[in-house]
C-alpha cells in the first residue's frame, strides 16, 4: 500500500474503468475544464479571459483589427496537430509548437513566439492549455462541444516539419492529411471547419493578401467568410453560392488558391452538403475537431472523455491534535442559486457510525461561454468564514455523501471516499506527518512538481521516514518523520 503525498495536499488513487471521484488527474483535468469562469475558478479564469470575445483580437483588444482569437487559437492547435505522422507514431498534438526551433519554420509563418499577440505566449507551458483554449474557443464563437479527453505529454523536442502551406499542389495536400490519418474528404472537412474563422493576413502572405487599406481590418486580413468570428456554415454557402471572397479560393494568385482546390477535388460534393446542411457541418466540425485534438504521439493513452461530475467535492483533512478537521467544498453541476435549496454533507466512519452537518451556499461558477452553471457549498462555512467539521480520529472518515434537498448524491452507492490513512497535520512542516496505527504503508513519499528548461512538468518522489519506534500522535496516529519546510524551501 502507497500513499502519495503531492504538493502538500494529499493524492488518491482513482478508479481506471470509469471517472470516479477521487482521481487526482482526472478531478484536475475536469476541474480546469469545467470551473472557467466564477468562484473557485483560479486555474482557469486567466487562460478563459484571455480568449473572449471572438471577435476581437487581444493583447490588447481591438475590434477593428480583422483578426479573430477563434481563429489563431485553432490554427495554432492544428499547426501542433500537423505534424502527426500516423505511420510512425510521431508528432501531432503535444504542445511541440511551443518550441522556438518548431514555431520558428517558415511552413507555419505566425506570430513570434514572444510576440504578445500570440497564442503561445499563452499557452506555452504545453498541450494542455492549448488544448483547452481551442474547446472554449469553439464553444465561446458558437461552435460545437467537442469531447474532451485528458493524457498527453508535452513533447521535449520539435517533430518534423510537415505543415500544409497554401502554394502546395493538390496531390501535395491530400499526402499531408493522409500521414496526419485523415482521408480526402476529411480533409475538405477539417479545413472548411477551420476556416469557418478568420482569414490570411498581408504581413504573414503578402504573396495572398495586398494592403487593403480599410479600417475594419486594420491588419490586412483577407477573410475566408463574411461571418469570420462566428460559427456557422458560411464557408461553405458562400463559396457554393459564388459569392465567396475568400483569399484561398478566389485570390489573386491561383498558385496559393489552396482552399479551392481542396473544396473542388471530390466535385464539390462535400461543400455542397456543408452549404445545405448547418446540422451536417456542426456535427462534421465536432468530430473532426475531437480526432485532430485526440491526435497523439503512439504510446501516449488518453483517457476516456471527461464529463463534468453532476456532484463534485473538494476536501481538505488534516489532523490537529486530538482532532481531525474536515473542511470542504461540493459543486453541484448545472444547477443555479436557489435560496430555498438545502444541502447535507454526511460522512461514515470506521466503525460504523455517520455524521452530518450543513453545507451552505457560496457562490456560483460558469462554464462553456456561459452555457452551464454550477453552485458551490462549503461544510459549515459561509462566504467569509470556514468551521471545520470536527471528527473523533479513532472513529476517522471513510467516505461522504450528500443530501441535496433531500435526495441522496453518493456517486451511486460508491461514495465519495476519504483517504484518512496519512495525511497532514497543522504541524507537518517540522514534526511529523500522522499515519492511522493499522494501515502499515510500505512507503510514504511527497510528490513534489518540477518544470524543466522546456515547460515539461515532471514528479519527483521524497520519502518520508518510517519511525524506528513508534511515536504517538494520538491513540489512533502514529508519526513519521518529515521536513516540509525545506522540502518546499528547494522546489
Amino acid at each position: 500500500m502507497v500513499f502519495r503525498l503531492a504538493c502538500g495536499t494529499l493524492a488518491f488513487l482513482g478508479i481506471a474503468d470509469a471517472y470516479v471521484w477521487p482521481s487526482p488527474q482526472l478531478d484536475a483535468l475536469e476541474a480546469v475544464r469545467f470551473d472557467q469562469l466564477g468562484f473557485n475558478t483560479l486555474s482557469a479564469t486567466t487562460l478563459a479571459s484571455f480568449i473572449q470575445p471572438c471577435d476581437q483580437f487581444t493583447f490588447p483588444p481591438s475590434s477593428n483589427s480583422g483578426r479573430s482569437n477563434a481563429a489563431d487559437w485553432i490554427r495554432t492547435a492544428y499547426h501542433d496537430a500537423a505534424t502527426h505522422n500516423s505511420t510512425d507514431g510521431t508528432g501531432g498534438m503535444d504542445g511541440s509548437i511551443r518550441l522556438q526551433a518548431e514555431h520558428a519554420r517558415a511552413e507555419m509563418r505566425m506570430p513570434s513566439l514572444s510576440g504578445p499577440s500570440s497564442p503561445l505566449r499563452i499557452g506555452k507551458l504545453g498541450y494542455f492549455e492549448l488544448l483547452r483554449s481551442s474547446h472554449l474557443r469553439l464553444k465561446y464563437s458558437g461552435g460545437p462541444e467537442i469531447a474532451f479527453r485528458g493524457g498527453r505529454l508535452d513533447a521535449a523536442v520539435p517533430n518534423a516539419p510537415g505543415v500544409p502551406v497554401p502554394e502546395q499542389g493538390l496531390a501535395s495536400h491530400i499526402a499531408s492529411f493522409a500521414r496526419q490519418g485523415f482521408t480526402q474528404t476529411e480533409m475538405i472537412g477539417l479545413v472548411a471547419c477551420g476556416h469557418t474563422f478568420g482569414g490570411v493576413q498581408h504581413s504573414f502572405f503578402p504573396d495572398i493578401v495586398n494592403v487593403l487599406i480599410d479600417p475594419t481590418s486594420t491588419e490586412d486580413v483577407a477573410h475566408f467568410d463574411s461571418t469570420f468570428v462566428t460559427f456557422d456554415n458560411n464557408v461553405a454557402a458562400e463559396y457554393i453560392s459564388g459569392t465567396t471572397k475568400s483569399p484561398l479560393v478566389v485570390g489573386f494568385n491561383d498558385t496559393t488558391n489552396s482552399d479551392k482546390r481542396i473544396f473542388g477535388s471530390d466535385g464539390n460534393v462535400t461543400m455542397l452538403s456543408f452549404a445545405n446542411s448547418p446540422e451536417l457541418f456542426t456535427s462534421t466540425c465536432a468530430n473532426l475537431f475531437a480526432r485532430m485534438l485526440d491526435t497523439v504521439p503512439s504510446g501516449v493513452e488518453l483517457t476516456d472523455v471527461i464529463t463534468p461530475l453532476p456532484v463534485k467535492p473538494s476536501v481538505n483533512l488534516i489532523m490537529n491534535g486530538d482532532t481531525l478537521q474536515l473542511s470542504g467544498l461540493v459543486r453541484l453541476w448545472n444547477t443555479t442559486e436557489d435560496p430555498t435549496r438545502t444541502v447535507r454533507v454526511l460522512w461514515h466512519d470506521h466503525v460504523g457510525g455517520t455524521g452530518n452537518g450543513t453545507a451552505n451556499f457560496l457562490d456560483t461558477s460558469s462554464s462553456t461561454g456561459g452555457k452551464y452553471t454550477a453552485t458551490w457549498y462549503g461544510f459549515n462555512s459561509t462566504v467569509f468564514s470556514f468551521h471545520p467539521l470536527l471528527l473523533d480520529p479513532v472513529a476517522g472518515v471513510t467516505s461522504l455523501s450528500f443530501l441535496v434537498d433531500g435526495n441522496l448524491e453518493d456517486q451511486g452507492g460508491l461514495g465519495f471516499a476519504i483517504q484518512d490513512g496519512f495525511m497532514l497535520s497543522q504541524t507537518s512542516c517540522q514534526g511529523g506527518a500522522p499515519v492511522r496505527n493499522g494501515v502499515n504503508p510500505s512507503r510514504v513519499y511527497l510528490e513534489q512538481i518540477n518544470i524543466d528548461s522546456v515547460q515539461r512538468r515532471s514528479i519527483t518522489e521524497n520519502d518520508i521516514t518510517p519511525p524506528s519506534q513508534p511515536v504517538a500522535a494520538n491513540s489512533a496516529y502514529s508519526l513519521w518523520s518529515m521536513n516540509l519546510c525545506q522540502s518546499f524551501e528547494h522546489s
